[in-house]
């Protein structure tokens, strides 16, 4: 330790010298590292706003397909209804067509009825 002192300016102006380049040198290393840090954080703000904006877009799709969802519904209830019908159309068509094979007086018998 006392190697390390004696190498020290001991007059004002070599002390002032030394302390003013100790800090200018100090003040260096710390604006490099805060300059590294920032870039990291800059680094990793871009990679998360390029997942956001997949996140957001992802988003807005699943957005615009429930929007037509209801009307989904309402297709749905169409369809029913047309399937309803059209198995009523297909009972009367068979109960035709039985009546046609099993009835000699056919088409007759239709216009008596």
């Amino acid at each position: 330790m006392d190697s390390i002192l004696a190498m020290l300016p001991t007059d004002p102006d070599g002390a002032a010298s030394f302390v003013w380049t100790t800090a200018l040198i100090i003040g260096l290393v710390v604006s490099l590292v805060v300059s590294l840090l920032l870039w990291l954080i800059h680094r990793e703000a871009v990679i998360i706003d390029g997942v956001a904006s997949k996140i957001w877009d992802t988003g807005q799709r699943v957005a615009n397909n429930t929007v037509h969802i209801p009307i989904l519904y309402r297709i749905n209830e169409g369809a029913d209804q047309i399937l309803s019908t059209a198995l009523n159309i297909h009972d009367g068509a068979t109960a035709i067509e039985t009546h046609a094979n099993g009835c000699p007086g056919c088409p007759n018998c239709m216009l008596e009825h």
